[in-house]
Order: structure tokens, then sequence, then C-alpha cells
């Protein structure tokens, strides 16, 4: 009887499902759900008589009587899968790839919508906020204490044309000499972290361990202290841009011997700082360095070798990273327990349209710009669709090798998993376009490789430098995006910023934007189950930002540059940031957070 009457509701259930106003079922499916495909081995695999394999009841049947097969077909080969498994299961991720962008695109754009509502979650109570900087963009004393030249030093000292307002770091934020004043103001914001670098040039002035410069490494432990005694945690860049131009002058990251040097170097900062630092990077967004400074010259050292050079100093930079991870791991970990990562840059890239091929190309771009080097570090090589592009477009070239360089087998293994963290710094979202194959050209270039094109839209709001649109819905689908291509790793945003070209200290704007990336932040964490444990702005005050010069910037301090003092006066978004990281709330209105 029992079974009789849930049998007649499911009925009535699904004759009114079946009506014009049923409405879809919004509810999300549980984290632990399975949403699959399927296959039998007859129907895909083909191969039906090689390696050993003998005939089946049904390649019995389809041979012997093949008229009561519909079309009078086989499955002798079928789809091939027996020998082209590998491109099903890049299609299967492919796939997968495609309906998480799909619903994530869609939950972009109601985001973005005018009735979006900030997130009044609290965070939780071990979530780490931070600010961050880095040495050659602060410090100063670009000569003094036995430190030597970097590259940046050389270049922007050679070439001052290059900066966009005609200056240099010489003395920047003088905080090689205001450290004391810098700790003070983090620990007036109550920030539990402060990611800041190193400078190898002021550690090692000829960039060797055999010559440690001793006043450059009390310098260090002296910030580190400091930080320590206010109970703020060191995220600590070993290598942020810049080079001893000791080491430059033996052709920098092109030198295969980089990889010893820069272990070496890391080494000594292991020996000297670890039992302060349980937070280390060791390379600070790897793709500039190598497709800025080797690719397309606009970094340091302004090499100008598209498709080519680019790839030779990023192979040679992750093959120092995983050496130093291992380094760490093998000799300092035990004791010093600390964690290892990398710090990666990307945008969010979203598809530019619902077409299967916009998704596609929104796939490909993240792995050119984010899967190449955190791939080789989470998942032991180079992303395929990388290696089978450059290979097919290295052939079309008339060349014998790919132009992307391989791994040894032993390299992969070094890589593979040389990350406590993934290191994520992200500023912007643009929409991704398939476009036509780019037509082979002599010298190549990783945007022709790649072959797609992205765009930021008009109406998206603006921030002073080109490509920094303000669109923090983005962050949601790339922190999916990290999540589900390396095994959901415990995830730090390391940079996080917007500019002006003023240094106003009226920067609501500045103050809206934190507050909107981290209600986005807030969402995934809450709703996606991504694992983000820290949130770090850059930057702590207005610096010295690389080819722009001071003429844009970010800081929630701002500074004087005219004043001998480089006066330090907090910004409106540096009272808000201070109220989020005392409340661990975005909202600061009577109503506050919910727990």
């Amino acid at each position: 009887m029992n079974f009789i009457l849930k049998l007649v509701v499911l009925v009535s259930i699904a004759s009114y499902s079946f009506a014009d106003e049923y409405v879809l079922n919004r509810k999300r499916f549980p984290p632990n759900f399975m949403f699959g495909v399927a296959t039998a081995a007859f129907q895909i695999e083909g191969a039906w008589d090689e390696d050993g394999k003998l005939p089946s009841n049904w390649d019995n049947y389809t041979h012997a009587d093949p008229d009561s097969i519909a079309d009078g077909s086989n499955a002798d080969v079928a789809c091939d899968s027996y020998h082209k498994y590998k491109e099903d299961l890049a299609s299967y991720t492919t796939m997968i790839s495609i309906l998480k962008f799909a619903v994530l695109a869609s939950i972009a754009s109601y985001s973005f919508a005018d009735d979006y509502v900030l997130n009044r979650k609290r965070f939780p109570s071990n979530f780490m906020f931070g600010v961050a900087t880095s040495a050659f963009q602060i410090e100063g004393a670009w000569n003094e204490d036995g430190k030597s030249a970097s590259t940046w030093d050389n270049y922007t000292h050679a070439v001052p044309a290059y900066i966009e307002d005609g200056t240099n770091a010489d003395v920047a934020c003088d905080s090689y000499h205001k450290y004391k004043e810098d700790v003070a103001i983090l620990k007036e914001i109550g920030v539990s972290h402060y990611r800041f670098s190193l400078a190898w040039s002021r550690i090692l002035p000829t960039g060797f361990p055999d010559q440690i410069n001793q006043a450059g490494v009390t310098y260090y432990k002296n910030l580190l202290r400091g930080l320590r005694a206010n109970d703020i945690e060191p995220v600590v860049t070993i290598f942020h841009w810049e080079l001893p131009m000791a080491l430059q002058e033996y052709n920098g990251l092109l030198n295969e011997s980089f990889i010893d040097w820069y272990a070496d170097y890391a080494t000594v900062c292991f020996e000297l700082f670890g039992d302060d630092v349980k937070f280390w990077s060791t390379f600070n967004e790897p793709k500039q360095s190598c497709s800025g400074g080797y690719g397309y010259g606009y970094f340091v050292p302004n090499i100008h070798s598209e498709g080519l050079l680019e790839y030779v100093s990023a192979h040679n930079l992750l093959r120092a990273h995983a050496k130093a991870y291992r380094i760490y791991e093998e000799r300092f970990k035990a004791a010093q327990g600390g964690k290892v990562g990398i710090v990666l840059d990307s945008s969010s890239y979203i598809p530019g349209s619902d077409r299967p091929e916009d998704i596609t190309a929104t796939e490909t771009n993240y792995q050119f710009e984010l899967g190449w080097f955190a791939n080789p570090v989470f998942n032991g090589d180079y992303p395929e669709i990388m290696k089978s592009r450059i290979a097919a477009r290295s052939r079309a070239e008339g060349r014998e090798t790919s132009r992307l360089p391989e791994f040894t087998e032993a390299e992969k293994i070094a890589l593979k998993g040389s990350a406590d963290y993934f290191g994520l710094n992200t500023y912007s979202t643009a929409l991704v376009v398939a476009i036509e194959d780019p037509p082979i050209s002599n010298p190549p270039s990783r945007y022709q490789d790649m072959g797609i094109s992205n765009y930021q839209p008009d109406e998206w709001g603006n921030s002073s430098m080109s490509g920094f649109k303000v669109a923090p819905w983005g962050v949601r689908p790339l922190l999916n995006w990290v999540n589900d291509h390396y095994n959901q790793p415990d995830i730090i945003i390391t940079e996080n910023g917007t500019p002006d070209m003023t240094g106003t200290l009226q920067d609501e704007y500045r103050a809206s934007f934190i507050q909107s990336y981290l209600s986005y932040i807030r969402d995934t964490m809450e709703q996606d189950g991504v694992n983000v444990i820290g949130y770090t702005v850059w930057s702590i005050m207005d610096n010295f930002e690389w080819t722009h010069g001071y003429s844009q910037k970010f800081g929630l301090y701002n500074v004087d540059f005219n004043s001998p003092n480089r006066t330090r006066t907090p910004k409106l978004s540096a009272q808000y940031y201070k109220k989020v990281c005392q409340t661990k709330c975005l909202i600061v209105d009577e109503n506050g957070c919910t727990d």
C-alpha cells in the first residue's frame, strides 16, 4: 500500500514537472555529488585483434552476421581509444572545464549585476590578512653597506627613458633606514602577515655564497625580529625580479648554471633566516621575469626573443625552483617547519560567449598564462596543450625539435608537488574569444603559440593602468580553476590591488575594490569549497612601480617622494583595511557580519 501511494505521488509530481509553470531547481548539488560520463570497451576501444586480444562474442557476432547491425558496420576500430586514450583523457578534462566554465561564467555574469549583495559571512579566525612589498621597490640604499648593483639598478641608471617618469629606486621609500617605522605601520593596521622580498645583491654581492654581506644579513634579521615581536608572520620572497649584475653578465636566467646559482642563494637564505620564516616563496611572477625579460623585452634584461628564449629562461627557472624546494625539504623542513611555495600571476579569464570554441580558448589561455608554471610545479610537466601546439608550430617552422624545452624524467619527479601552497597574484579579468590559428611566422611568439585573443570591455570600471580594469567578480572562476587543476591546494592571494596616479588620501575606490574582491573570495570559499587561506593587499605604501616609476600608486599609505623623510600618511583605504583585519569582516556598517 505504501509503495502504491508513493508511486501515485511521484507520478503526480512528474506530471506537474512537465507543466509549463515548472521552475527549475536552483539548489546547488552537494560538493561530493558525482557528475561523469560513461563508455564501454567494445564500443570505443577498437584494436579488436591487437596485442594478444582474442575475439569476444560481440566481435564474432558483428563479423559473422553484419546484417544484424543496422548499418552493417563493426567495432574493429570504433573510436580507436586503445591508441587514443591520452586524447580521450584530455577531452574529458576539457569537457569538465567547459561545463565548469559555463556554470561559473553565468554565476560571474549574475554577480556583475547591480543586485549583487556583498557577502556578510565573517572570515575564519585563522584567515590571513596581509600586505606586500618587494625589496627593490621600497628599500632604497642601492649601493650602501656592501650591496652591489642589481639588474634593475643598472637598468634604471643606464636607460632612464625606459621608466615612465625617468626616475629610479636609489632611495625609493627608504625602507632600508625606516624599517622600524614600517613595522609600526603594519602593527597599526593589524595585519597577520607581511610579504616582502630579499635582495640577492644585498646578501650576496657577487651573486655567490663565498662572500656574504653581513650588513645586509643584519638588516633582514632586524626586520624579521621586528615582525615576530609584533606577531606579524613574515611571508618571504627569495627572488622578486632582481638579479645581481655580476650574474647577469654570465647571461642570467639563460645560463643553465642559474639553477645552481639560485639553489646556493636559496640555501643561504634558509640557513640565515629560516628560523623566523614559516612561509617562503621561491619566485615572484616568473612569467614577468621570463616573458617580460627574455621574450617581449619590456622588463630587465630587455631581451627580445618571443617564443624562444622566454621558454628557455622559464625552463631554467622552474628547475631552479624544484632544486631549492627539495633542498629545503631534505635539509631544513624538519627543524624549521616552514612551507615553500611559488607566487604566480594571472588575470581571471572568462569565455567571451557561450560558444564551445570560446570556452575551449579560455582553457588554452589559462594553460599558457598560468599553467605554464603551475602545471610543472604541481603536476610535473608543461600543460599538454602547450606541448602539442608549440611542437606543431615548431615543425611547421622547419625546426627539428620543439621550441619548448623538455624536462627529464628526474626533473619531472623533482618538480611534481614542489609547492606547499599556491601563491596567486591577481588584479583584473579579461574575456577570451577564439580566433583563426595564427599563420606561421618568423620570429615566432608565445601569443601566436597560444592562438587566442582576450580583451576588456569598455564599460568595465577603469583604473589608471592599462589592463587593470576593475572586475572583481572574475576572481571566483579563477580560484575555482586553480582549485580544479591543482588538487585543491591551499591558496594565498599574495597580491591584489588597484592603482591611481595621484596618491590621494581619499581613496574610497580602493577601499571598495578591496571590499568587492574579498566578498567574491568569501563566496568562493563558502559556496564552492575552495581553500583560500589568506589575502594580501598590494601594497602597504606607494612605491617604485617598475617601468612606471612613481607615476602609479597602489599604497594604503601615501609616501611623499619629495620629502627627504619619505613621510608615510595613511589613506582612507588603510582605515578600512584596518577594520577588516581587526574584525575579519568586510562590512563596516552597523549590521556587520554573521558568524
